[in-house]
């Protein structure tokens, strides 16, 4: 059994509280974009978080709004402002004995997705690889085309709408990627098994592409 610790990450006037489980020998560091009105209690995303740590991957559920914040719901929607909070995540994790040898990849779901593709735009070095699940990719917007980091898009294949903005997003993508739709699975992925491809799938993309570098 992995421990999940509950951590509080400091920046300026800002605390953003998270949970971080480390297991023995991790292979790299997921940080999660939450989508809107979600957070670090997610239990779509802490499935797929206890799965990372089970296949060997240090986790990071992280809210990335305060509470005071989420009172104002155009923050949600804020993807400026979410991939800020990221970057501050990722330097926080750059700053910790135990993390900072870690390759980090982000996992985004709805508009974390967005989030996520931003800071990864915006931090080409130190983010390694992007998995979103049922995302919006294209809030992103023009930082689309600037993506290094190997992208998974995973979208439900009753999620009419979100499956066109996905393919438009790919398109637009110059980085390794691959659009992957999972049969029968709505927008939250409720449906029986549905979360569990979901996993399977993002393991298997940070497991390619997050290598740590063999001289930190």
């Amino acid at each position: 059994m992995i421990d999940t610790v509950p951590v509080t990450i400091e920046h300026l006037d800002v605390s953003l509280e998270a949970f971080l489980a480390v297991p023995d020998q991790p292979r790299g560091l997921i940080i999660f974009a939450h989508g809107s009105g979600s957070g670090r209690h997610s239990p779509r995303n802490s499935h797929v978080a206890a799965g990372l740590n089970h296949a060997g991957f240090a986790t990071l559920l992280i809210d990335l709004l305060t509470l005071a914040e989420e009172a104002d719901r155009s923050n949600v929607f804020d993807i400026e402002l979410l991939a800020s909070r990221l970057k501050i995540a990722v330097e926080w994790a750059a700053n910790q004995a135990e993390l900072r040898a870690l390759p980090v990849g982000l996992f985004g779901a709805s508009t974390g997705a967005g989030a996520a593709l931003l800071a990864a735009a915006q931090m080409p070095e130190a983010i390694k690889a992007v998995v979103s699940r049922g995302g919006r990719p294209d809030l992103a917007g023009h930082a689309l085309v600037e993506v290094a980091a190997p992208t998974l898009l995973l979208v439900g294949g009753n999620d009419g709408p979100v499956i066109d903005l996905n393919r438009d997003a790919a398109d637009r993508l110059n980085c390794s990627k691959a659009l992957v739709i999972i049969p029968n699975a709505g927008h939250l992925f409720e449906e029986e098994g549905a979360l569990d491809m979901v996993l399977d799938d993002a393991v298997r993309w940070f497991a390619a592409y997050l290598e740590k570098d063999p001289a930190a």
